[in-house]
């Protein structure tokens, strides 16, 4: 997957890989379709330090949750 490239496509995949590695158990409460591509920089930055880390704190997956909720479209908060 090219995910130097923004796109709908790149957007949902690295929501749902970092659902996968944190273990969302509410998974309806994050959603590809919350995101678009304005916010596409900073959602790749949070997807390559989820996908670099083995492990996270409970401190450090709450962070990663609100830094993702802080991402989501006007209209979806």
């Amino acid at each position: 997957m090219d995910l130097s490239q923004k796109s709908i496509e790149n957007v949902e995949y690295m929501i749902e890989q970092i659902k996968e590695k944190l273990n969302v158990l509410n998974l309806g409460a994050i959603k590809p379709s919350h995101f678009d591509e304005e916010m596409y920089e900073e959602l790749k930055e949070i997807y390559e330090l989820v996908m670099r880390k083995n492990s996270f704190s409970p401190n450090e997956m709450q962070a990663l949750v609100e830094e993702l909720g802080n991402l989501r479209k006007q209209n979806n908060k």
